[in-house]
């Protein structure tokens, strides 16, 4: 790839996204635009914008990477990062909405009437939202080092340089405008390379396949628990980011937040049938691009690979362009969640104080950034997701559709999940490889286990159940009154 393509590619996306970013700056004037961008962002622009956050480094680029090392046994990740959506339309859009909360922490609060539930939520959420932006920043950089090869630390930097620069200038309302365009650009910078590919692969007659003996299908298939566990982690772990959370505190009623949902729903199916078409052509007609132990640089280098000269170029810029929407619209909904959380538990809340725990938010993950190695992407956002379906998933599901759960078998179970599941990634982590299934993929016991803990630990409390919480149900349920009937009424 011609280097000076690559770094135009960056700093055109970059300097978009700052403009955008200080767009929004001239409309945001209070709290609430900075934190929900004061409740009235329509389901278009939302969807737009939440497609734009979730689709991650681990969307772009490691889909396709693991499709091209493994086939068809990587297909569940696209399935999976989808239907999560269904269930946020069925268990926690719109009674989440409807509680009027501005971050997790704020309706655990309200619900349980706990600060302590607060606390740990909050510690909890700042774990989940730094573990997730490493992998954003690992991405950055080894897009970086291929595209330009500058050291993988210069694209780890500039993200969060760009991110914090547009977090800073207008909080929620820029980063909402930035995130929508985003994900257009990711699906363009996806679209248009593989319909040129595939027509310059079959246009001229039989495509020239690979190599039976050098695609690279070694790799075991996964078996049924491996299936299984994904499953469970990616179903439950999309009902507990924060960053995605946090968008449908921005929609101004319960109804708009399913609206908003199914219109994701639609938008990350059409997305994912083009790294999945990617990694497909890469694993039939250059499948040695994955023995330089870098599959997730697949997408940058395909067009290269089966194009080449200027064509080949102008291909690799927009994939490019693409993969750095990625990360930036990932790590600013994650920046602005996480800035959120901190800035109301420890600075106050204002908007002076989002603008300083912005800072706090992205310095703990580029220090890991710095000093870990990049796996497998999508391999590894999808062990965040086991994380967050063992520990906040399971609180808000219950929170929001179970009258009975206490403040001390919220804590115990996200305790319980924390220390499961977290205790299983590092030991998997020290094994490597060798690390059996049920330990590197351990959703499929972690999750249950935090559930049922929830569930026994708060029988064993009910005097500590809210005398209130027959109201907040009710808040969390009845659907809103429309603006015309209330006006109507008055």
């Amino acid at each position: 790839m011609n280097p000076a393509v690559g770094l135009a590619a960056f700093l055109g996306v970059a300097l978009a996204t700052a403009a955008i970013g200080f767009y929004g700056l001239r409309i945001s004037r209070t709290t609430g635009d900075f934190y929900v961008a004061s409740r009235t962002v329509r389901p278009w622009w939302n969807a737009s914008a939440i497609g734009g956050e979730y689709l991650s480094a681990a969307s772009f680029l490691g889909v396709a990477g693991l499709i091209l090392l493994t086939g068809t046994d990587a297909l569940w990740f696209p399935v999976g990062y989808t239907a999560g959506y269904l269930m946020l339309l069925l268990f926690v859009a719109a009674p989440l909405r409807r509680s009027g909360a501005y971050t997790i922490p704020d309706f655990t609060e309200a619900r349980l009437e706990s600060k302590a539930v607060r606390r740990v939520t909050s510690l909890i959420v700042v774990a989940v939202g730094w573990l997730y932006i490493v992998p954003q920043l690992q991405g950055a950089g080894l897009t970086i080092r291929i595209s330009t090869g500058l050291p993988s630390w210069v694209g780890s930097i500039a993200v969060v340089a760009v991110v914090c620069v547009t977090v800073v200038a207008g909080g929620m309302r820029s980063i909402t405008f930035v995130q929508a365009f985003q994900y257009w650009l990711k699906l363009t910078a996806l679209a248009v390379p593989v319909v040129f590919l595939l027509l310059n692969q079959t246009g001229g007659g039989s495509p020239v396949l690979a190599e039976a003996s050098s695609n690279p299908t070694g790799l075991p298939a996964a078996g049924l628990y491996q299936t299984v566990s994904l499953l469970v982690a990616l179903l439950f772990g999309t009902l507990g980011l924060p960053h995605v959370l946090v968008r449908f505190y921005t929609n101004p009623d319960g109804q708009s937040a399913r609206r908003t949902t199914l219109i994701v729903l639609g938008l990350l199916s059409v997305f994912y049938l083009f790294p999945t078409a990617s990694g497909l052509l890469g694993r039939v007609f250059a499948p040695e691009l994955a023995r330089n132990g870098r599959p997730d640089a697949m997408v940058l280098l395909l067009p290269g690979k089966l194009l080449g000269g200027v064509p080949g170029d102008l291909l690799s810029a927009l994939v490019v362009a693409g993969a750095f929407a990625a990360f930036l619209s990932t790590t600013s909904g994650l920046v602005v969640s996480l800035a959120g959380v901190i800035s109301q538990d420890l600075l106050g809340g204002s908007v002076h104080g989002f603008r300083v725990a912005t800072l706090l938010a992205v310095a703990v993950p580029l220090a890991f950034a710095f000093t870990t190695d990049s796996m497998a992407l999508a391999g590894s956002v999808g062990l965040v997701f086991a994380f967050t379906a063992s520990t906040i998933c399971p609180v808000l599901v219950l929170g929001i559709w179970w009258r009975g759960l206490s403040d001390a078998g919220a804590i115990v179970g996200m305790l319980t999940g924390a220390v499961l599941c977290g205790g299983a990634l590092v030991s998997s982590t020290i094994i490597g490889s060798a690390a059996p299934g049920w330990i590197a993929q351990p959703a499929a016991w972690t999750v249950p286990a935090a559930f049922a803990v929830m569930v026994l630990v708060s029988r064993a409390t009910k005097h500590r159940i809210p005398g209130t919480v027959t109201r907040l149900m009710t808040r969390l349920h009845v659907p809103e009154r429309p603006v015309a009937t209330e006006r109507q009424l008055r």
